[in-house]
């Protein structure tokens, strides 16, 4: 030996960086495609002979690009004769749904999510109290709202009742103006309806709906509540909002009928609002 030294060559890891695989990149831009409006919803992802001829890529590949994209709800696939992807453009109810699935699968119950309301929705009053637009984009519709309940609760409608109040409670969500909350705020309310819905149909039949005082102090507190909007006060829209609650979850809580969570209600809460 000549005392010399010779460095050992660096050891090559033996991890290797893992590269993006073409279905998944494929999903990606045609994800980006739906998500922008670049293609409608109800429009057809483009035919996997033209994916091969844009992208290059396999007819494996485009399948599974295909099912990624399935997956996620963005598309359905057509099997047969037909063949081809309807694209679905993603949809609040289908993020309520899926809140309702993870609620249900963890044995939630009804009376936790009206808790969350009960933070929530008086912050959705609060954002509308603050609006500038307030007198011409929040309060007619409220006004309206409350209306169409006042009216039913007058004809003695009790099955159209219940639907009433909720769309005032809905409405109040829409006019926060607040994306992330009408998203998010918005699932609860749908989730909650889907049960009141569910309730109000057993409670008519076995004639225990709500005391005529109930509904009396529901009403008077959406008049309150529309007049903290319409004058700024956004203390007083959120006080009256959450005592509000605290009156309307009296029904189905009080009556035996806040039990688990059930997503399926949601799926036929949406079919009867849409034959309706």
């Amino acid at each position: 030996m000549d005392g010399s030294f010779s460095p050992r060559p660096p050891r090559r890891s033996r991890a290797k960086l893992r590269q993006p695989r073409v279905a998944e990149m494929l999903a990606d831009v045609l994800r980006d495609r739906i998500l922008s409006g670049e293609l409608d919803d109800g429009a057809l992802l483009p035919k996997q002979d033209d994916l091969l001829l844009e992208f290059g890529t396999s007819k494996a590949s485009a399948r599974e690009a295909f099912r990624i994209l399935e997956t996620e709800g963005l598309v359905t696939v057509l099997r047969g004769n037909v063949g081809g992807a309807v694209v679905h453009q993603p949809k609040p109810e289908t993020a309520a749904y899926m809140l309702g699935l993870v609620l249900q699968s963890r044995a939630v119950h009804l009376s936790d999510v009206g808790a969350a309301l009960q933070y929530i929705e008086p912050l959705c009053a609060a954002l509308s109290a603050g609006r500038a637009d307030r007198a011409t984009a929040v309060v007619p519709r409220l006004e309206a709202a409350h209306q169409a309940l006042v009216d039913a609760i007058d004809e003695g409608d009790e099955a159209g009742a219940v639907p009433a109040s909720r769309a005032f409670h809905e409405e109040l969500v829409q006019c926060s103006g607040n994306e992330t909350m009408i998203l998010f705020a918005g699932a609860l309310e749908s989730l909650w309806s889907a049960h009141e819905e569910s309730w109000s149909e057993a409670a008519s039949e076995a004639g225990r709906f709500p005391e005529p005082l109930l509904r009396k102090r529901a009403l008077q507190e959406h008049e309150q509540l529309i007049d903290a909007i319409s004058a700024g006060d956004i203390d007083r829209a959120t006080r009256t909002a959450r005592r509000h609650l605290l009156t309307a979850q009296q029904y189905p809580l009080g009556d035996g009928g806040g039990g688990a969570v059930q997503a399926s209600y949601l799926r036929r809460f949406s079919q009867e609002s849409l034959s309706s």
